[in-house]
């Protein structure tokens, strides 16, 4: 089973955007255990991260993916991935500058609530296309 981290600043305060961050996490129960670490500021995650051997960083200027091209990305890692999604002023420098790699959800820019969101779909997508199923068209 693979086991993912993901770190950021803040909770998610949308009703409608917990119950689909929920939603796709269920989804991912049987082959992925997320836990969602969120820091309260830009030091803590520092903290938090530190006790962490390496991590990947979302970040605007990262490596952009397809769907496709994210799943077997995302299939390669290892079984224990930790990523990172920065606040509202992006990730500081000290974080974004340790990270083990940096990729990109897109060029635009998603608030960091939005972001988990969009990620754990991608990372539904990911084993989805994987599989083969019709998830992904």
């Amino acid at each position: 089973m693979y086991k993912l981290k993901i770190f950021s600043i803040g909770k998610t305060k949308e009703a409608w955007l917990k119950e689909a961050i929920e939603e796709y996490s269920k989804r991912l129960e049987p082959i992925l255990s997320i836990q969602w670490i969120l820091a309260k500021d830009d030091p803590q995650l520092l903290a938090l991260l530190a006790k962490e051997s390496s991590y990947i960083a979302l970040d605007p200027k990262g490596k952009m993916f397809t769907s496709e091209e994210f799943s077997t990305w995302m299939l390669k890692q290892e079984s224990r991935l930790n990523l990172v999604i920065g606040g509202a002023e992006g990730l500081p420098p000290q974080i974004a500058d340790q990270a083990q790699a940096k990729i990109s959800l897109s060029k635009l820019t998603f608030t960091h609530q939005l972001t988990r969101l969009i990620l754990v779909e991608q990372i539904y997508r990911a084993f989805e296309i994987d599989k083969g199923s019709q998830y992904h068209k």
